[in-house]
């Protein structure tokens, strides 16, 4: 709960203060950045974190990670430009790769599928504690303070969460299989995602979308990774195995992480720039509106696991789907004058969806495997949020860079913003269609796990 509330808190704390890092930093068009880079590093670097806890074990990977968040987090508060905030990002993000799923992943392996039912409620506390704690520490640190300390602010939380898993998890014993990382494949996974990215951010801004270079980097993005799966399909032990892409569960989950990151990180990203530079409102107010979609999240996850196990995987997730579109949908109705509590309303609407959406999606694809695949299956969902998120935040501020024009302040403003917003809100719109779908080809019902945790529940808890 202490490593996951670092990433939780990171996720709901910086949108909030976007505004005021551009106007202190200046570049608002590389805002975007900010969140596809830590994202891009976060997702490349997981499946190589979930390849190597089945192979080394949980607890030494995880302690890695909170360290590598820590150095990065104190890189970010010392930045004196954009770029070097940028790069300091990319750090954050492949410390954030090894500790969201593999938090994920010791919760699967010491609890059986009716405890993580309970526990659940548990973890999705600390989003609910960091969907109001972030945001508002947030507007406060950049309306009142400065941006710098919602980064300062890891540190004490990084070297207790270290400590306390250090101290207090002990991972048994278990047989080790000699295994080879999959170098090749990280290398292209890594180089083509952040070819598309970069496409994806720069093209329509930087030049044309028809233009020489887009041709270059798009074309270029697509060999590296037509060149990723073949060699995937070719080594033995591939870092992204795409052949348990083959089981329905498992590619239906996949699919809906994809969606899920999109759709959470473009509204995280623009929801609050549209608060405070459309309806005007402060960095603190701006923070309520984005407080009340990740409070929604939490809310619902811990009561998901009461309604898997008594109507199943599939019509879990479909029902928090359906409320996702319904948000969705609303959103469209937002304009120039809209009551900042009716914004508020309608991301929590959204969040209550993928509370209901993300947990069952997740857990199914987790039970469905042994403890010698569960940490690449969770790698691989968390990679495809990560994946969806990075390239959602991309397409968006590719769209709003697009249609606005950056004022004396650093920042854009006014009708164009506001029409560009719009569009935005079309495309969550699109994305929550799709994500309904690939809940429909979720399983029927609820599978039990083919192999439980090594210890006993008592144990397990004692242990933890």
């Amino acid at each position: 709960m202490l490593a996951t509330a670092l990433v939780a808190l990171d996720s709901t704390i910086i949108a909030t203060a976007s505004t005021a890092i551009a106007r202190d930093l200046g570049h608002f068009e590389q805002l975007p950045w900010l969140f596809s880079v830590y994202l891009l590093a976060q997702a490349v670097s997981v499946p190589i974190y979930g390849r190597l806890a089945d192979m080394v074990g949980r607890k030494p990977l995880m302690l890695f990670g909170i360290g590598l968040f820590l150095i990065g987090s104190v890189l970010c508060g010392a930045a004196w430009s954009m770029p070097v905030l940028i790069l300091s990002r990319v750090v954050q993000g492949l410390g954030a790769g090894a500790v969201l799923p593999l938090s994920m992943t010791i919760a699967s392996d010491v609890y059986t599928l009716q405890e993580r039912a309970k526990t659940q409620g548990y973890l999705a506390s600390v989003w609910g504690v960091s969907s109001i704690v972030g945001p508002a520490l947030g507007g406060i640190f950049s309306q009142f303070a400065s941006w710098r300390w919602i980064f300062f602010v890891n540190i004490p939380i990084s070297i207790l969460a270290a400590w306390m898993l250090w101290r207090r998890f002990h991972e048994p014993e278990r047989p080790r299989v000699r295994q080879r990382v999959d170098y090749p494949g990280a290398v292209l996974l890594s180089a083509g995602t952040a070819l598309l990215l970069l496409g994806l951010l720069e093209g329509g801004s930087a030049w044309a979308w028809a233009s020489w270079q887009s041709l270059v980097v798009f074309g270029v993005a697509a060999l590296a990774l037509a060149a990723f799966a073949v060699v995937e399909f070719a080594v033995r032990q591939p870092i992204l195995p795409l052949r348990i892409f083959s089981r329905r569960v498992i590619a239906a989950s996949t699919a809906a992480s994809l969606m899920i990151g999109a759709i959470v990180l473009g509204l995280s990203t623009y929801v609050p720039v549209y608060a405070q530079n459309v309806l005007g409102v402060g960095a603190l107010v701006a923070g309520f509106a984005l407080a009340a979609l990740t409070l929604g999240w939490p809310l619902t996850a811990s009561i998901a696991g009461r309604f898997y196990l008594r109507i199943g995987f599939r019509w879990t997730a479909v029902i928090g789907s359906t409320l996702v579109l319904f948000g969705s949908l609303l959103t469209l109705t937002l304009g120039t004058h809209t009551s900042i509590w009716l914004v508020g309303l309608y991301c929590f609407v959204i969040g209550a969806g993928m509370g209901l959406t993300a947990v069952p999606t997740l857990i199914a694809a987790q039970s469905s495997v042994e403890w010698s695949e569960r940490g690449v299956v969770t790698g691989t969902n968390m990679f495809a949020r990560s994946i969806g998120s990075a390239v959602g935040v991309a397409i968006f501020g590719a769209i709003v860079n697009a249609n606005t024009t950056i004022g004396q302040d650093g920042t854009p403003r006014g009708p164009e913003l506001a029409g560009a917003m719009h569009l935005v809100f079309i495309g969550v719109v699109l994305l929550a269609m799709a994500l309904l779908v690939g809940a429909l080809f979720m399983p029927a019902h609820r599978r039990q796990e083919e192999s439980g945790p090594v210890e006993s529940p008592a144990a397990a808890a004692g242990s933890v």
